[in-house]
C-alpha cells in the first residue's frame, strides 16, 4: 500500500477548478517534485496535502489514515516555505525547538534534538544568534532544522530556494539532497526549476492546469515525454520542436515510409553544426552563447515564416559568428514525434 495517496483531488475557486481531479501514490522514503510553469496548481496541491488549503472533492491518505479533513496540526507533516517564516526576534535555537516547546516536550529531548538537528545542517555555532544576524542560506538551513526536529512522516518544500542567488541556490540544493539521504524521509519539493527537479528527484510529476501531465523518475521524462509539453518544460535549453509542415526536410530524415504530421523533437546535444554545405540541412547561425564547458549554437533553417530555429548544443569551442552558413546534422534515432494535438508518437527512425 502506498504511503500517501491522493485519490481524485479536487479544487474549485468559485467555478474555476484549478485543481482536477488529481491521483497520485508516493512511496515511503521517496523524494517525489512537483514541477510546472507558474499557475500550474503544484503550491496548491502541496497546501492540500499539508491542510494549508480545503479540499474540494477526493481524498489523502498517509500511512494507511484518512487525512482528509484533519487539521494541519494533526497530519504529521512539517513544511519549508519559501518566506523562511522566522520569529525574528527569538534565537536560531528558539526558532527550531518552537513546536517542541509548544508540545510540552522535555526540555532534554528538546536540546538533543536540536543539537542533532544544527549538526546536520552546520548550524552549531549560530544557534544563539537571531534571523536577522544570519545570511539568506542560514535563515533557510534554520526553517529546515525546525522540520527536521519534530520527525514527520512527510517533509513538505515549497520552492524553498527560490528567495537565494545562483551560487546559494545550488549550494542548498546539495545540502536538501544530502540531508534526505540521510534522513530517508519522504519529501514532497515544489519548484517550477526543472533544474531543481531533474538533480533532485526521485521520482517527477509534471503539472499544468491542474493537470499531472506524467509522472517518472527525471530521466524518463527527459528520454521518454509524454507529451510536446512535457518535451520542451523538461530539459535546458529546451527541446527543438519543429512543425513538419514549415520543415519537410526534417521528417524526411526518419525515412521514406513516414508521412509524419504534427511536430518533430531533437534534443540539442543530437544536433551536430558542420561547415557549409556538409549538413543534411543548411542553415545560418543567428546566436552564439559561449557558456565555458557548453557552447549553444542557435541556427536559423530556412525563413522567419516557413522555418525553424534549431539549437545545437557541443562541449567544445566555436569560432562561428552569427549570420555564418553552416549545415546541421540530425541523429534520427533520437527523433520524438508528436502528433497535432502534442501527443508523442512512435519516431520509427530508419
Amino acid at each position: 500500500m502506498a504511503y500517501l495517496q491522493l485519490k481524485n483531488v479536487e479544487k474549485r475557486y468559485g467555478d474555476v477548478r484549478v485543481i482536477k481531479g488529481v491521483n497520485l501514490t508516493i512511496e515511503k522514503g521517496e523524494f517525489v517534485v512537483f514541477v510546472g510553469p507558474s499557475g500550474c496548481g503544484k503550491s496548491t496541491l502541496l497546501r492540500m496535502i499539508a491542510g494549508l488549503t480545503d479540499i474540494d472533492g477526493g481524498s489523502i491518505e498517509l500511512d494507511g489514515r484518512d487525512i482528509t479533513k484533519l487539521a494541519s496540526s494533526k497530519r504529521d507533516l512539517a513544511m519549508v516555505f519559501q518566506s523562511y517564516a522566522l520569529y525574528p526576534h527569538m534565537s536560531v535555537f528558539d526558532n527550531m525547538s518552537f513546536a517542541l516547546r509548544l508540545a510540552n516536550v522535555d526540555k532534554a529531548e528538546i536540546q538533543e534534538k536540536v543539537n542533532r538537528a544544527a549538526g546536520i545542517l552546520n548550524l552549531t555555532q549560530y544557534l544563539s544568534r537571531t534571523p536577522k544576524d544570519l545570511s539568506g542560506g542560514q535563515r533557510q538551513r534554520v526553517a529546515i532544522g525546525r522540520a527536521i526536529v519534530r520527525a514527520p512522516k512527510v517533509f513538505l518544500f515549497d520552492e524553498p530556494l527560490s528567495n537565494l542567488d545562483a551560487a546559494l541556490r545550488g549550494q542548498t540544493r546539495i545540502e536538501i539532497a544530502a540531508l534526505h539521504r540521510d534522513l530517508g524521509a519522504t519529501t514532497i519539493y515544489v519548484t517550477h526549476d526543472q533544474v531543481e527537479a531533474m538533480t533532485l528527484a526521485d521520482r517527477v510529476v509534471v503539472l499544468r492546469d491542474g493537470v499531472i501531465e506524467q509522472v517518472g523518475s527525471p530521466l524518463e521524462l527527459y528520454d521518454r515525454p509524454a507529451n510536446q509539453f512535457v518535451a520542451q518544460f523538461i530539459g535546458t535549453p529546451q527541446m527543438n520542436v519543429v512543425d513538419t509542415a514549415k520543415l519537410p526536410a526534417l521528417a524526411g530524415l526518419l525515412g521514406p515510409n513516414n508521412k509524419q504530421d504534427g511536430f518533430i523533437g531533437v534534443r540539442p546535444e543530437y544536433v551536430v553544426v558542420k561547415p557549409a554545405g556538409a549538413g543534411q540541412i543548411e542553415g545560418k547561425v543567428e546566436l552564439v552563447e559561449s557558456l565555458g564547458a557548453d557552447t549553444l549554437i542557435y541556427s536559423r533553417v530556412g525563413t522567419k515564416d516557413q522555418g525553424a530555429q534549431i539549437v545545437s548544443r557541443q562541449n567544445h569551442r566555436t569560432e562561428l559568428r552569427p549570420g555564418d552558413p553552416v549545415g546541421l546534422d540530425f541523429v534520427p534515432e533520437a527523433f520524438h514525434v508528436f502528433d497535432r494535438a502534442g501527443k508523442a508518437m512512435q519516431a520509427h527512425a530508419r
